[in-house]
């Protein structure tokens, strides 16, 4: 018995030496296949990963299962330096340096990209010196972390960068209020990146700005006369005929918009607005913003709004506009008015993803903006979807 016995097992001891052997070399030929920026990237994300309490995130980076492009790791390497070396400066507490994430590969000078991993490697000396496991991020940064890794692990986001960022953050912030920090991350990232800063907003920061909604209603002495309004004042599409209304000095009469019924002058606010496929354009008007004609609605005027022109061209009507990539385009528009932090935001509400940031000085009040020249399909105000509670240990795979 023993001897057949030994005759299953020995073989199937050899099948599993085997793959483990074959899993080793296939994984030794992969790192083969890194450029030196992705090697970088990759050890980094090692050491960080080391002193990280409660997150496993950055192991599916040093284990190659989400490899970056080279010229992501580039653009990536030369950011963290030079927010390393801003935050070394005498008396520099906060205003992180303002990154182009556009920048081309063929643009990134050697010396520069070896000078920045020389910055980062004299970061990551101290940050070697650390016990394991030493650095307790928070409860709310170690929740951010889980969401991001449950929607990259199911195709939600692209890859892991997002969360990447999120461990070094906070690293480098080293601040008690642990909790305050994925608050902090969203408000820098919409700062320094003011196009599609983030593919994937993880759900409890999406949930914090959420918290911030007010219910939006259009004022209808503001609207067009063009425009027909719904009896709950929160739907509007231009109609055929002109209505025979007083001409009110705040009404638009050139543009097909309107305003909300309330300004807005602290605080955080948050509404959405589900939009047509032709032409819309959403926003706020500064109180003092002109209505009459057919005077551009930009930043000149006194508005901040994005623009979606012929079904295909997104644009922020700064002056001159700012083209944005056609896969920005979205259907249901969430619009996020920090006033004490001098930001608009805009998002794509299905994805869970940024599109645009005015960040703005704002000195009087702010009226939601809508508009729409779409005859069949209405511009519709929405109320924010409200949160899902779950029994799920980590993040919800369901949500």
């Amino acid at each position: 018995m023993m001897q057949c016995f030994h005759f299953m097992v020995e073989p199937a001891k050899n099948f599993t030496a085997k793959i483990k052997e074959s899993h080793k070399k296939a994984k030794k030929e992969k790192r083969e296949c890194l450029d030196e920026d992705q090697l970088f990237v990759v050890e980094l994300a090692k050491d960080l990963s080391r002193v990280c309490q409660r997150s496993a995130v950055l192991e599916h980076i040093w284990n190659q299962d989400d490899i970056w492009s080279t010229s992501l790791c580039s653009s990536f390497i030369l950011q963290w330096a030079s927010m390393l070396e801003s935050k070394r400066r005498p008396m520099q507490t906060d205003g992180w340096p303002e990154t182009n994430k556009g920048t081309q590969p063929d643009l990134i000078n050697v010396n520069d990209l070896q000078q920045a991993k020389t910055e980062i490697l004299n970061w990551v000396k101290d940050l070697r010196a650390q016990p394991e496991q030493s650095v307790w991020p928070g409860e709310s940064v170690a929740k951010v972390l889980e969401d991001m890794q449950s929607a990259w692990r199911w195709g939600r986001a692209p890859n892991l960068l997002a969360a990447m960022e999120m461990v070094m953050w906070t690293l480098i912030l080293q601040q008690p209020d642990k909790e305050t920090i994925p608050q902090q991350w969203l408000l820098w990232k919409q700062k320094t990146q003011k196009i599609g800063a983030i593919s994937y907003i993880p759900q409890p920061v999406w949930d914090w700005v959420a918290d911030a909604s007010v219910e939006v209603t259009l004022d209808l002495d503001t609207a067009n006369p063009d425009l027909l309004i719904s009896t709950d004042e929160k739907r509007m599409r231009c109609g055929f005929e002109r209505k025979d209304i007083p001409n009110y000095h705040q009404r638009f009469d050139g543009w097909w918009c309107a305003v909300g019924m309330e300004g807005l002058g602290s605080g955080r606010h948050y509404w959405e607005a589900e939009v047509g496929e032709r032409d819309w354009r959403l926003g706020v008007a500064k109180e003092s913003a002109l209505r009459k004609g057919f005077k551009s609605l930009n930043t000149d005027t006194g508005y901040m709004t994005l623009r979606l022109e012929r079904g295909s061209e997104l644009k922020a009507l700064t002056v001159p506009f700012t083209a944005l990539p056609p896969e920005l385009i979205p259907h249901k528009v969430g619009i996020y008015l920090d006033y004490d932090n001098c930001q608009l935001s805009f998002y794509d509400v299905d994805k869970h993803s940024h599109i645009y940031t005015y960040n703005e000085t704002f000195t009087e009040r702010l009226f939601p903006l809508f508009g729409t020249v779409e005859i069949v399909k209405d511009l519709v105000i929405r109320s924010p979807a409200p949160k899902t509670h779950c029994l799920c240990p980590t993040s919800c795979l369901w949500a």
